[in-house]
């Protein structure tokens, strides 16, 4: 099955670029793309190797959404994507595909690669899923949200 694969370069060092994308992704992630949506309180990656992706909605409503898996402080980070095509949280990580995001310097900017992989472990639905995740509406928009967020 094939990757969804996005690169962008943000005006800002790969240190900087990284902490923004693991400690602080409630300032920039879309709250559209939550399921707390305007009510949301908090999202977060807990920086750690087998750290939660968390969110926490109105009423103290929690959902994990994925675990990190691998985790180099400042130049990449690998997470489990446990969200289902219907938007739905996948508890069973077997059944949850992949993503990995490495900063690297380029002249005064940095490189952002970024990979979802494994779609397949979704099921029946994952062609759909990677294509939209590959979409304008998915991880370009979401990218481009830790770009303006880092460059303001």
């Amino acid at each position: 099955m094939k990757t969804v694969t996005y690169t962008l370069h943000i005006s800002a060092s790969p240190a900087t670029v990284f902490a923004k994308f693991v400690n602080e992704l409630n300032e920039w992630w879309p709250k559209a793309y939550t399921w707390s949506q305007d009510q949301l309180q908090e999202i977060r990656i807990d920086g750690q190797k087998d750290g939660l992706c968390t969110e926490i909605g109105p009423y103290g409503f929690r959902c994990d959404w994925g675990r990190v898996t691998e985790i180099i402080p400042y130049k990449s980070i690998g997470l489990k994507w446990q969200i289902s095509p219907k938007r739905e949280p996948i508890p069973d990580p077997a059944k949850a595909s992949d993503i990995k995001v490495s900063f690297e310097q380029e002249g005064d900017a940095t490189k952002v690669n970024f990979e979802h992989y494994n779609f397949e472990l979704h099921g029946d639905e994952a062609d759909n899923y990677r294509e939209m995740m590959g979409s304008e509406y998915g991880w370009p928009y979401i990218l481009n949200c830790l770009k303006t967020y880092c460059e303001k």
